[in-house]
């Protein structure tokens, strides 16, 4: 009976709304429909939704929600496994909901394009709604957001069969079908801002793992103080792993600060050791003392570069199929930024029992947000390897640092309270005890470019949290005004303008700019593209060198590595179109990285659409004639001018002009098999210069110190220390100069014979006024 006059005045109460009040109308618990796209709510929903409960960030969820009613900015400090970086953004979708969408959606931010995409998908399972359209992600190529909004009308009738009438109709509920919720790396959102320098389209902004301090998240903290200044009604929520840093906390003085503690019970059991130098096989060996011991759980390992996760996945496989089936198998596992989670374990079980997965990771994988569960054992060799820029010689630097305390206390946590964690390093370890900021590590050229791009659109400042060195500056704007892209005011110049609106590297984007003029565009795209995605040739196996080395010959143009790269994309484009060859196995018997390719290629079509949008020429496929090879060496040296170097003695070691060091070309380029022999080009322009053992520059063409000379600016030259290949240039440059002074003496003398004519006019009029 109850039940009869619940839906009696139910019925009464929507008869005497009406339809014109239909957005009035609340859908809550009791009817079970999803507020986002008004379809009822499925039974997993309502499981994930008990799991979600538990999570320790939803302690949190009232004071978020009173924080962001009277703060703009509010801080959250949490651990990613609390559940910050899927419940916080959904929690801002529904304010947003709430708001009826009036001032925007919500957007939340990460470093690692495939983290995005694993966050997508969860956040779109857990909030029962279709990924790409309530939800969606964009990463560097890819982009799965609904670009139109869609109407959706849900009748009550055929979802629950409560008749609620408005005359002879039926009452039904019209939803919006936006994407509410999108998550982005942040330099994707960077690029939104040169179109929407203050993101009206946002109305809450989530700036997730602030605590890496990429360059990219340093920039976004900085320019977001000033859209927040002007949008009042802008909301950002910047989540942080703990502890959160002094430097942090003082760039939003005012702003309230929510801390989670730890939700681990108790602290892991950790073991010190000593490693010293040999960490990378003390951290193998222990591996397999582990294994032996026939323990229980999963291995996460943590090393010092990519590198070294690569060789120990090889050698741990190669000794897991020595060990004893009694043991039973055990699984090496690459975790790095292109790849997922740990993934469901294994279910089958060997004569061992169950097979043991041992994830080999480097810093990237410190802040994980998935479950880690299995994880049982943690070996942290306490250093990483990052590349260090020397704004000097406009070169990286290898270095290897010792991690900080907070990376230290976010690999402990990995392993749990009963689990074990192996520090190869002394316990009194002075660790440091915060990152060192990208920013000051890093080629800020391109930063630059960016922050005098948002001059234009209306952001005059940016406030670092920690300010890049002088030094670095000066050589940004020095390289900036090199390329022609500022004026003799300091500002953006026309081609600099161009320049930013083209997703590359400064001196990339000025030879794409310049390859228009020398009407090699097709080329220089397929170019730009390969040196934008990952290094296509896989490094072989051990033992199988040799048979690498000849596949990759078939590829090699004898005018550069530059042109040899254009003959692999070409030829794994030929291939695509072959109906008897499957893409990914021809690739794997040329030892190329398919997934490397497939970026380039994904590159290479966001270029020429940004091309076409700025209405720039794109000429025909003409690659193969001399010509064409000769106009794209020009257009290379448009934009690589500065990264030049010349063979002092014919026998490999290159100079490099812009800082005297020698260097010498990497073994694997097309010039490589001539390393001990005679034939070495003597001038030759690179792509990329690293500071480390052996001090190789990769990706060389050979170039001529005559057109050299005819593209570079003149006072790059002037401004070269002194060499001995400096006095060759100068010497081929005497005529060009020359010819310079003679244009700028008769352009003074031009302007001095109008002058005076103009005044002989003065006169003779004044003299007839008279």
């Amino acid at each position: 009976m109850s039940d009869d006059n619940a839906k009696s005045k139910h019925q009464s109460a929507c008869e005497s709304e009406g339809a014109c009040l239909l957005g009035s109308f609340c859908f809550g618990d009791e009817l079970e429909l999803n507020r986002f796209d008004g379809l009822p709510f499925s039974s997993r929903y309502y499981k994930l939704l008990a799991e979600r409960r538990t999570l320790p960030v939803w302690t949190l969820r009232r004071r978020l929600e009173d924080a962001l009613v009277h703060a703009q900015i509010v801080l959250v400090c949490a651990h990613a496994d609390a559940g910050r970086s899927t419940q916080i953004p959904q929690w801002c979708a529904e304010l947003c909901l709430s708001a009826g969408y009036r001032y925007g959606t919500v957007v939340c931010t990460q470093h690692a394009e495939q983290r995005v995409v694993d966050l997508a998908l969860r956040v779109a399972d857990e909030m029962d709604v279709a990924v790409g359209h309530e939800v969606g992600y964009r990463i560097g190529r890819e982009t799965c957001c609904c670009s139109d909004t869609v109407l959706r009308s849900a009748p009550l009738l055929s979802v629950f069969g409560v008749i609620a009438k408005t005359g002879s109709c039926y009452l039904s509920r019209t939803f919006e079908k936006i994407c509410v919720l999108r998550y982005c790396t942040d330099d994707i959102l960077l690029r939104e801002m040169m179109s929407d320098p203050f993101l009206e389209h946002y109305g809450v902004i989530v700036i997730d793992q602030a605590h890496q301090r990429t360059v990219s998240t340093d920039l976004l903290l900085g320019l977001l103080k000033d859209v927040v200044a002007q949008r009042p009604e802008l909301r950002v929520v910047v989540l942080a792993a703990p502890p959160l840093t002094d430097s942090l906390r003082n760039h939003f003085r005012r702003a309230p600060t929510l801390s989670l503690e730890s939700p681990l019970s108790g602290q892991p059991n950790v073991v010190w050791s000593g490693g010293g130098k040999d960490y990378f096989y003390s951290a193998l060996r222990l591996v397999l003392e582990i294994h032996r011991t026939r323990e229980d759980g999963d291995v996460v390992v943590f090393l010092a570069s990519e590198e070294e996760v690569n060789c120990a996945h090889d050698i741990l496989q190669k000794e897991g199929s020595r060990l004893g089936a009694h043991l039973g198998q055990m699984l090496p596992t690459v975790l790095g930024p292109g790849r997922g989670g740990l993934g469901p374990p294994p279910d089958e079980r060997g004569p061992g029992g169950k097979p043991r997965r041992v994830f080999l990771a480097t810093r990237h994988a410190e802040d994980a947000w998935w479950p880690m569960d299995s994880v049982n054992f943690v070996v942290d060799c306490g250093v990483q390897k990052k590349m260090v820029y020397n704004p000097r010689i406009r070169a990286n630097s290898e270095v290897l640092q010792s991690i900080s305390r907070c990376q230290a206390e976010l690999r402990r946590r990995l392993c749990g309270p009963a689990g074990k964690c192996f520090c190869l390093y002394a316990e009194d370890n002075q660790l440091p005890t915060r990152r060192s900021p990208q920013i000051l590590e890093s080629n800020i050229t391109a930063t630059v470019l960016f922050l005098k791009r948002m001059e234009i659109g209306g952001l005059a400042q940016c406030e670092f949290i920690d300010r890049p060195d002088p030094e670095s500056l000066m050589q940004a704007l020095e390289e900036l005004d090199y390329l022609a892209a500022l004026d003799d005011d300091g500002n953006l110049s026309e081609i600099g303008i161009i320049m930013s609106e083209i997703p590359l590297e400064p001196q990339l984007a000025k030879a794409l700019l310049a390859s228009c003029e020398f009407d090699c565009v097709s080329e220089m795209l397929t170019v730009a593209a390969m040196l934008s995605a990952p290094n296509c040739f896989l490094e072989p196996p051990p033992g199988m060198s040799h048979e690498a080395s000849q596949c990759h010959r078939k590829f090699r143009h004898h005018k550069g590595d530059h042109l040899s790269l254009i003959n692999v994309f070409n030829t794994f484009k030929r291939s695509q179109k072959d109906p008897y060859i499957r893409e990914e196995q021809w690739c794997r018997d040329n030892f190329l990285d398919y997934s490397a390719l497939r970026t380039a290629e994904s590159i290479r079509a966001e270029l020429t659409n940004t091309l076409n949008r700025i209405e720039l020429p794109v000429s025909e496929p003409a690659f193969g004639s001399r010509e064409n090879a000769a106009n794209l060496k020009r257009a290379l040296l448009a934009g690589f001018f500065m990264q030049v170097a010349r063979d002092v003695d014919g026998s490999g070691n290159y100079l490099i002009l812009a800082h005297k060091h020698v260097a010498q070309v990497h073994p694997r380029s097309g010039y490589g098999p001539y390393l001990n022999k005679l034939g070495l080009p003597e001038w030759v322009l690179f792509h990329e210069y690293t500071l480390a053992q052996n001090n190789c520059m990769r990706i060389v063409t050979e170039i001529s110190p005559q057109v050299f000379t005819q593209t570079a600016p003149l006072y790059y030259f002037y401004n070269l220390p002194h060499s001995e290949s400096k006095d060759i240039l100068q010497h081929m440059l005497e005529p060009r100069a020359t010819r310079e002074n003679d244009k700028h003496k008769a352009g003074n003398l031009t302007d001095n014979s109008s002058s005076s004519s103009s005044s002989n006019v003065q006169s003779t009029d004044r003299c007839v006024i008279q």
